[in-house]
């Protein structure tokens, strides 16, 4: 079949990738000069099935209203802005707000990370594709006894879920992890490793697996400006692009934060909204004082990665709709926080910030699969785990374009959930 894919993101491109490897005649359209140029540029580097719990949950109303005061909080939004779309996705992420909610959508999200991390593993091993992957695991970090109370009491629900993770004290943690000798003596209260997690640079990642579905017989239209899609009897006929139309038997709409935008073309109202996140990527100048493994500051709400030789530090999340400027007040935390863990890293003079927008869902779940239009399928809505779920979510729309079942089950996972 003759298959369009929106976007060539680390979502779209590995989408493209399973339906090439499939036999499909596969374009996929991007506006971008190359592939993963935009939300999979620089993000936090982790393949983390371990940061599967929802933002909604009982005690983020609460949390989130303290922030709206705080310029560096990490989740940051301004409800008195005029922005209707998220007023309404705000309401939906209110009512995700519960125990028997919060439980459901951890269970559907770390399902597809789950799997996803399996998938990719297993594509490693078939193509050996590099992208500066270490594959030992993400070490959770804790500051203060409460606070690593509350992780290994969520650390006992993804256990029950499937994701088993080890606790650490402060000196083991050391042990494992050297560079963190300077935070041991200062506020270092325990730690979680999650064993089977990894970490990666996804724009390399995105740039090789672009390379492997070209080889596929992939085509990849970059420089292309997407106006709108057009349907007629109950099926998607057309893309008209700034350079021409695009006709096929099979679409899928992979554009991240902007798939509402051409949904609504079809009438379909997808409650995705974007969460801006910011990073900072600075030379290591002492290898000895890096991380070897990705770590997670659950205390400062923010994640490094080593990527070769340089790192990545990544965090904050803001809602303040589709507008893609760099906030330097964003900025500031996160290279304040990396001198702190790591002072002996980097000069940091030069830290590369970066921001992208990340598609979230009001509870955390990503949208995949089907829609009422019979040749349009979904992939969009991974929120802050497009990276950790590209491979797997990519995996499923290719098995239902085949008609095979996919290898996990897909309950909960489409749009009819909303």
């Amino acid at each position: 079949m003759k298959i369009v894919v929106l976007g060539a993101g680390v979502v779209g491109t590995a989408t493209a990738y399973f339906l090439a490897e499939d036999g499909h005649e596969v374009t996929v359209l991007d506006r971008q000069p190359g592939p993963g140029l935009e939300t999979s540029f620089a993000n936090g580097a982790q393949i983390s099935a371990c940061h599967a719990k929802p933002w909604a949950a009982p005690h983020m109303p609460a949390q989130a209203f303290l922030w709206m005061f705080q310029p560096d909080a990490p989740l940051l939004f301004k409800p008195w802005r005029w922005d209707p779309p998220l007023w309404s996705w705000g309401l939906k992420f209110l009512r995700n707000c519960t125990d028997a909610r919060a439980k459901t959508n951890m269970a559907r999200t770390l399902r597809v990370a789950l799997y996803s991390r399996d998938v990719l593993k297993t594509l490693r091993q078939r193509t050996n594709i590099q992208y500066d992957q270490i594959t030992e695991g993400i070490l959770h970090i804790y500051r203060t006894a409460s606070e690593f109370a509350n992780g290994r009491a969520t650390a006992t629900q993804l256990a029950a879920f499937g994701l088993p993770q080890n606790v650490l004290t402060a000196d083991e943690c050391v042990r494992l992890e050297p560079a963190l000798a300077h935070a041991a003596k200062n506020d270092l209260a325990g730690g979680l490793l999650s064993p089977e997690d990894e970490s990666g640079d996804a724009l390399r990642f995105t740039e090789e697996l672009a390379k492997l579905a070209v080889a596929r017989g992939a085509i990849f239209r970059q420089n292309v400006t997407i106006r709108s899609i057009e349907a007629a009897n109950g099926r998607v006929t057309r893309i008209l692009t700034d350079k021409g139309d695009e006709e096929a038997e099979v679409f899928v709409l992979s554009l991240g934060s902007y798939s509402p935008h051409f949904a609504r073309d079809l009438g379909l109202r997808l409650p995705v909204y974007p969460a801006k996140g910011y990073s900072i990527t600075v030379d290591i100048e002492k290898p000895a004082a890096a991380p070897t493994i990705s770590i997670t500051d659950e205390t400062k709400f923010m994640v490094f990665s080593r990527l070769g030789n340089k790192m990545r530090v990544a965090g904050t999340a803001e809602l303040a709709g589709w507008n893609a400027a760099l906030d330097p007040s964003r900025v500031e935390p996160l290279l304040r926080n990396a001198k702190d863990l790591f002072p002996a890293v980097s000069n940091y003079t030069n830290v590369h910030p970066w921001c992208g927008l990340r598609p979230a869902t009001p509870d955390s779940v990503p949208i995949l699969g089907a829609t009422r239009f019979a040749n349009l399928f979904l992939n969009t809505g991974h929120g802050t785990l497009g990276w950790t779920m590209a491979c797997g979510s990519a995996r499923i729309i290719a098995d239902l374009i085949a008609g095979r079942r996919p290898e996990i089950d897909i309950e909960g996972l489409g749009m009819e959930r909303f």
